[in-house]
C-alpha cells in the first residue's frame, strides 16, 4: 500500500489542549504535525498528553526553533505554493484546492491568527462558515482540512 504524507503545521499555538488534540489526528490520518516555536505551553504540558491521550509518544512531531526554520524546511513547498494558509481572510475555500502528497497545511494561533506577510507566502485558504461566527476551533479546523486533503488523495 502506498502510504502519502500530509503536514499539519501550527504557528506558534497557544493552547496546549489543541495541540494534543490536532496531534491526536494527526496519528489517526497519518500526517506529521509540526509545531512552530514560540510555543504558549511546555512540550510536557499535562493538557497537551491528556488531549493527545495516551498516543502522544506515538505522534511523529517536528519542532521548529521559528518560522525561519520552518520555511527552510519547507523552502520547495514554498516555492512549489504548495503550504496552504488557513485563514478567515480570503475568499477561496479550502475546498476548491486539488492537494498533493507533501502539501502543508498551516494555522495560526488561536488568538489571532496567522499574520499578513506569512499569509502572503503561502496560498491562503478558508473553511466557509456563517458571517457571525468568527472562527472555528483550532483542533476543528485542522480536522476539517487533514480530512479532506485525505479524502482527495483516497485514504491512502
Amino acid at each position: 500500500m502506498l502510504y502519502l504524507v500530509i503536514h499539519i503545521a501550527l504557528f506558534e499555538p497557544e493552547i496546549a489542549g489543541n495541540a494534543g488534540n490536532i496531534g491526536r489526528t494527526c496519528l489517526a490520518t497519518g500526517a506529521q504535525l509540526h509545531l512552530i516555536r514560540p510555543l504558549g505551553f511546555a512540550l510536557n504540558d499535562a493538557a497537551l498528553k491528556r488531549a493527545g491521550m495516551d498516543y502522544w509518544h506515538e505522534i511523529d512531531v517536528v519542532i521548529h526553533s521559528g518560522f525561519k526554520a520552518f520555511h527552510s524546511h519547507f523552502k520547495d513547498a514554498f516555492e512549489q505554493e504548495r503550504v496552504f494558509a488557513f485563514t478567515t481572510k480570503t475568499e477561496q475555500s479550502y475546498a476548491q484546492v486539488a492537494y498533493l502528497d507533501n502539501d502543508v497545511l498551516l494555522f495560526g494561533p488561536e488568538s489571532r491568527g496567522l499574520p499578513q506577510e506569512l499569509r502572503e507566502m503561502c496560498n491562503a485558504v478558508k473553511i466557509p462558515m456563517k458571517l457571525d461566527v468568527r472562527s472555528l476551533n483550532l483542533g476543528n479546523s485542522a480536522a476539517v482540512a487533514v480530512y479532506e486533503v485525505w479524502r482527495q488523495l483516497e485514504f491512502a
